[in-house]
């Protein structure tokens, strides 16, 4: 039979309530909370989480919103934010938003009323329209900044930085980048890191079009890399880079003999690829987990910001510069 808070409070010697406040951060001395958690884990008391939120205020739950989980990005994310969340029991609810800012923001109305907090990773809505629509004290960005807003973000730039090092020492001097969505936050931090190579006179980076963050996107982008006089490509990310790789085989280009291919976010998939990708790794899952203990430790604070290192995976993708 399940044990209750009544048997706890029997066998510590005190009260219902201060059982509830000893194991809800309530106010009851030192000696008296170390009591009863100590009984109550004798007893494998497990507290039910509707009757506590009636006590704290406090649902025990939160809500993690994601642009695809197709996407093995957002999926290494969410596992990151649910594992961390077991650890401090607490319930995660996700939705996926199917890329759509709309329902982004219908989503951040309904989670923000029905949970204690909102982990938004990635969103795809205007910075004015997340500021309106989230509570600033009670929601935590990933992989996207918005002033105003705590986040946890990856170092973008300097991971776009390393891939273009770690090309240019192979011997390439002309490079294409297949850049993702325009109005994309991690578009702008990318573009930052090829910025900073604009005054080597040795290197050329091609830019080619703004394509969808999909498998697809990169096949479509194949030809235009082919088209062109790059040796080498670096990709929005890997299912652009892994629909590179595609269309290069079929179009019977040699890889890293005729174009050497760059992804980027380091997903599952990279490593298994023929060949295997060379891709900036991203941390996503420590994203995530940061990201709650960021939610849950706030204390009403806003616009803190956790930066985490990028670094390059470097596999069979990448080799010397034609020639």
């Amino acid at each position: 039979m399940r044990t209750t808070v009544q048997d706890v409070a029997r066998a510590a010697g005190v009260s219902v309530s201060t059982v509830s406040r000893a194991l809800t951060g309530g106010s009851v001395s030192p000696a008296t909370r170390e009591a009863v958690v100590a009984v109550a884990t004798r007893l494998g008391y497990q507290p039910n989480r509707a009757a506590r939120g009636l006590i704290t205020g406090r649902t025990g739950n939160l809500g993690l919103i994601v642009p695809d989980l197709r996407n093995p990005f957002f999926a290494d994310v969410a596992k990151g934010v649910t594992a961390r969340a077991r650890a401090v029991d607490c319930g995660v609810f996700i939705t996926d938003t199917d890329e759509d800012p709309v329902a982004e923001l219908e989503a951040i109305a309904t989670l923000r009323h029905n949970t204690d907090g909102v982990l938004l990773c990635s969103p795809r809505a205007a910075d004015a329209d997340l500021l309106t629509a989230a509570d600033p004290a009670t929601t935590v960005l990933l992989h996207r900044r918005v002033p105003g807003m705590s986040s946890v973000v990856a170092d973008i730039a300097d991971g776009t930085r390393q891939a273009v090092q770690h090309l240019r020492a192979l011997g390439h001097r002309r490079i294409a980048y297949v850049s993702g969505p325009e109005d994309s936050w991690a578009t702008g931090q990318r573009l930052t890191g090829l910025d900073g190579f604009a005054g080597d006179a040795e290197l050329e980076i091609l830019r080619i079009g703004s394509v969808a963050p999909t498998f697809e996107g990169g096949v479509l982008a194949g030809d235009l890399v082919l088209a062109g006089p790059a040796t080498a490509v670096l990709a929005y990310n890997d299912l652009v880079a892994l629909g590179l790789l595609h269309r290069l085989a079929a179009r019977g280009a040699a890889v890293p003999g005729r174009m050497s291919v760059v992804g980027y976010d380091d997903i599952s998939l990279a490593a298994m690829s023929h060949p295997p990708l060379t891709s900036v790794a991203v941390p996503k899952d420590r994203a995530g987990a940061v990201g709650l203990d960021l939610l849950l430790g706030r204390s009403g604070v806003t616009g803190g910001e956790v930066v985490l290192p990028t670094s390059l995976t470097v596999r069979a993708s990448s080799g010397v510069a034609p020639g």
